[in-house]
């Protein structure tokens, strides 16, 4: 069968779209590029929030109406955290959780022979494993995402990923190196690390994230590897020596931040405050020469009063964040959050993501020019029109021009003037 797949959410569900179609294709199916093409659609979801439930039901019921022969699969975070709601969409064929991507080849073959929807979702336990299987290929060319952890047991007040995700569960350090190698043998320069909370990786074996960032980084075709979104609280003076002990490792850390007021912070869970924060970002500052700082914050949590919201503000543009996800609060059922008093109007909370994110465009701005003058190393990506695209070691994208191919190669250039969101560049 032809089988596409769609992807809602982060990066480690890119990743795990990416099992999926490795194990599609090992039970002889082929992956198709359109919808319009295929037997058989996955949808894997995301469920982080309420905008993304309502993507989630808007594209088993597009893909239906599109395909009305073709097998429609639902898996992925939306039925894990929600599997009564999951299994209310009829138009879904195939409705599975997290715990199952590895029956997806199964499901499939058993709904062909039979014709009967199928309904499983396996619930999370304390005593899972990490079982998400090993990659040989990802579909881009020069930068692979690598998934090396799994769960999160933060329970922030306004979160629902516990219950989609599960119990910390970490990936064996020797099925790292594996991958890494069989990535760097597919030509992949590049990794990023990924996990749903990556900063607590090994945590149940006496193992932490620099020696996950060692063992990726030993294949000799691996040239850089990058880390996903980091907890604050779980970064230490030792895991910060850590990881510049290792000469390949990307100094972007992308530092969740969530709001820069402390009221908000102690209302949402969150396990430090803006003093541990910019003691931190000072910290990683004076250890690691041209880094970058970058995050995600959310505005109009319930309770936020334009007071704090103001706090939230100045304390993102002190920063002076490289970049910024910006994002307004959505209310989830089940959550402690759903229930604060002081729940914000969807107007009120579209004006303050609006001045957020013009602060961050500002920071964004004033970061890309602080790198006009420097060298670097850049990793390109992609080419249009005789300009090659790539990222330096601290995520800035730079533009150079080159009458020959230089994409999928590391080239030191200097950068020269920032536009918009990139710098230019010329090789040296």
């Amino acid at each position: 069968m032809k089988i596409y797949i769609y992807t809602l959410g982060c990066k480690v569900n890119q990743y795990e779209s990416q099992v999926m179609a490795e194990q599609m294709k090992a039970a002889g199916h082929t992956i198709c590029e359109e919808a319009a093409d295929a037997d058989c659609i996955i949808i894997n979801s995301c469920t982080v929030t309420a905008e993304s439930d309502r993507k989630t039901r808007q594209a088993v019921r597009r893909f239906r109406k599109l395909r009305p022969e073709a097998v429609i699969m639902l898996a992925g975070c939306m039925p894990q955290a929600f599997p009564e709601e999951a299994y209310a969409l009829e138009a879904a064929d195939v409705i599975t959780g997290n715990r199952d991507h590895g029956k997806m080849p199964e499901y499939l073959a058993r709904f062909v022979e039979n014709r009967e929807p199928i309904r499983e979702v396996s619930p999370h336990s304390r005593q899972e494993e990490y079982t998400t299987p090993s990659l040989s290929d990802f579909s881009d060319r020069t930068r692979a995402f690598m998934k090396i952890e799994d769960g999160c047991d933060r329970y922030c007040t306004y979160c629902t990923i516990p219950k989609a995700r599960g119990p910390i569960r970490s990936r064996p350090l020797e099925e790292i190196t594996a991958e890494a190698e069989a990535l760097a043998q597919k030509g992949f320069k590049e990794i990023v690390l990924v996990g749903i909370n990556l900063t607590s990786y090994g945590r149940e074996t006496g193992l932490t994230i620099c020696d996950a960032v060692r063992a990726a980084a030993k294949p000799r075709g691996i040239m850089r590897v990058r880390l996903g979104s980091l907890e604050p609280d779980h970064i230490s003076d030792a895991t910060l020596e850590g990881l510049y002990s290792e000469e390949k490792f990307c100094p972007q850390f992308h530092l969740a931040l969530q709001s820069g007021c402390d009221a908000t912070l102690k209302r949402m869970n969150r396990h430090y405050d803006t003093a541990f924060y910019r003691d931190l970002v000072t910290r990683i500052r004076a250890k690691f020469k041209d880094c970058s700082i970058t995050t995600d914050i959310m505005v109009g949590f319930p309770g936020e009063s334009e007071e704090e919201f103001g706090e939230s503000l100045a304390f993102y543009k002190e920063i002076g964040f490289a970049r910024g996800h910006v994002f307004a609060y959505s209310r989830r059922a089940g959550t402690v959050a759903a229930a604060l008093p002081g729940q914000l109007c969807t107007r009120e909370k579209e004006a303050r993501a609006a001045l957020m994110a013009a602060a961050a465009a500002e920071c964004e701005a004033a970061f890309l020019a602080a790198q006009a003058g420097k060298d670097a190393t850049v990793l390109f990506e992609t080419v249009k029109d005789g300009i090659y695209y790539g990222y330096t070691p601290n995520y800035s994208r730079v533009a150079v021009p080159s009458d020959t191919s230089i994409e999928g190669k590391i080239l030191p250039v200097r950068l020269l003037a920032s536009c918009g969101d990139f710098c230019k560049g010329i090789l040296i």
